[in-house]
């Protein structure tokens, strides 16, 4: 399935996935920097691995829960490509503070814990209802984001209180709030493979 950029904002308008009343927003980067973000994570396999759960338990691994390989990118890589995906995400930040205006009203945040591109096989993905600052280890994140790299027609993102599933349309971008209020998972496609880079605005530690 391709979609141009008409297509893609025609289809999320028709469909309702983002409504004001969902707290979740959601904007289109360049196919050609999914294809960047994509060449990047083939080209470092050396440092892929087993994907983890935001557990107490540090690098959980248990593929009932989630199956995905990862890589893992440094807050501090601002190496192309992604410096142009920490531009398109700023961008969507600021949209997003635009239509929710009371964000300006939490404590500075920022994306400073490292974040993940990952690949779920045919049949795999984050399988569990959970959330993003579910233990002590993640308490202080406070808004999600997430591209979806690759389109995927049956493995989009389900949100549980919503009542919404995310399409996986390549360069969809996604911010919404950490919280149980967004309890969400994978939506999983026993067809094809999908890969995203994801990660999290994490409020600044006091000195």
């Amino acid at each position: 399935m391709s979609f141009n950029n008409i297509y893609k904002r025609k289809y999320l308008l028709e469909h309702n996935i983002f409504s004001k009343e969902s707290f979740i927003g959601g904007w289109f980067c360049e196919e050609k920097l999914c294809d960047k973000l994509i060449n990047y994570y083939e080209e470092n396999s050396i440092l892929h691995e087993q994907g983890t759960t935001g557990t107490e338990q540090k690098n959980f691994r248990d593929k009932d829960r989630k199956d995905s390989v990862d890589l893992n990118i440094s807050q501090d890589h601002l190496g192309q490509p992604f410096l142009d995906y920490r531009s398109h995400l700023q961008d969507c930040l600021l949209s997003y503070i635009d239509k929710y205006k009371h964000v300006n009203d939490m404590n500075p945040f920022n994306i400073n814990e490292p974040y993940n591109i990952q690949k779920y096989p045919v049949g795999g993905g984050f399988k569990k209802w959970h959330f993003e600052n579910a233990s002590a280890n993640n308490e202080k994140r406070c808004l999600v984001f997430m591209t979806y790299l690759n389109t995927v027609e049956d493995g989009g993102t389900e949100f549980k209180y919503q009542n919404i599933t995310s399409p996986a349309i390549k360069g969809l971008t996604l911010i919404w709030p950490a919280h149980w209020t967004h309890t969400h998972k994978g939506q999983i496609s026993n067809t094809k493979e999908k890969i995203i880079i994801t990660g999290w605005y994490r409020f600044n530690e006091r000195s």
